[in-house]
């Protein structure tokens, strides 16, 4: 039986709605950051389906050194602040080392932990200190049941509120292929398991300098996340993908959220009651 997990009015895991954690890749300004927010909250609360805004203060594995990484950890952790008290919204955010951790447990709902820091045992202990929701990013160099390794480092701390995002393996260089095998796995550990559905679809460091994707695949992917049993899904969006200053390639267009929720929610119906 797979936990439920209470954040404030939204329920993560059991047999509950699935939950849409969206927004974009990084804070590039605090106006386009406010503006996403409010339209996935305007289309999540018309379809009825519980919402957490996600957004990075710092991209801190960007592939070069000239890549944009965001405002930083005190003016990034102010934007989110700003975000959370002016739509009454979750927020979640990813960490990279210990010493950011307080900071942003005094704000964010739920803590990330990237998927290439998803075996760093100070930095999950230290985020299960918090007491706040943790959700740890599959490694890509990880197979399902290694994640039981990393919800007892959680659990060690006495914090059970865990969460855990599949978002695609390594298959050869620059490419990642979703074992959806991984899912149900995952969830028999007895956690709610969330599909990130976009970055599922990068190609790291595909560009040399910086890394692909194919956003065109996403909707098949989140549609055969949501059949396989997800709690949630994870996308993240933008007004202007191929604009964006990180991960364009990958994120789906603003336009398109609502169109695509939609489908999802006929899925998870027609499983539901059939």
């Amino acid at each position: 039986m797979v936990k439920k997990i209470f954040l404030e009015n939204i329920k993560i895991g059991g047999n509950e709605m699935f939950v849409f954690i969206g927004g974009p890749c990084v804070i590039e300004t605090e106006e386009l950051t406010f503006y996403i927010c409010e339209q996935l909250k305007k289309i999540c609360e018309e379809l009825e389906i519980p919402f957490i805004f996600k957004t990075s203060y710092d991209k801190a594995n960007r592939t070069s050194i000239k890549s944009y990484r965001g405002p930083g950890l005190k003016k990034g952790i102010e934007i989110l602040k700003k975000v959370k008290d002016k739509y009454r919204v979750p927020i979640t955010t990813d960490v990279h080392c210990v010493s950011q951790i307080k900071e942003v447990s005094e704000v964010v709902d739920i803590i990330q932990i990237p998927a290439f820091l998803s075996r760093q045992t100070d930095l999950l202990i230290e985020a299960g200190k918090t007491n706040r929701v943790v959700n740890v990013k599959k490694g890509q160099f990880l197979s399902p049941y290694e994640v039981k390794n990393i919800i007892e480092k959680i659990e060690s701390t006495g914090n059970e509120k865990i969460i855990i995002t599949e978002r695609g393996t390594f298959f050869g260089y620059n490419n990642l292929v979703v074992d959806f095998k991984s899912l149900p796995i995952m969830r028999s550990f007895g956690y709610p398991v969330i599909f990130d559905a976009t970055h599922s679809v990068q190609q790291p460091g595909g560009l040399g300098n910086a890394s692909g994707g194919n956003r065109e695949f996403v909707p098949y992917l989140a549609k055969a996340a949501i059949a396989c049993g997800c709690d949630g899904i994870f996308m993240e969006v933008h007004t202007e993908p191929d604009k964006a200053l990180s991960d364009g390639k990958n994120m789906i267009p603003l336009s398109n959220v609502k169109s695509l929720l939609e489908t999802l929610k006929k899925i998870y119906f027609a499983l539901k009651n059939g």
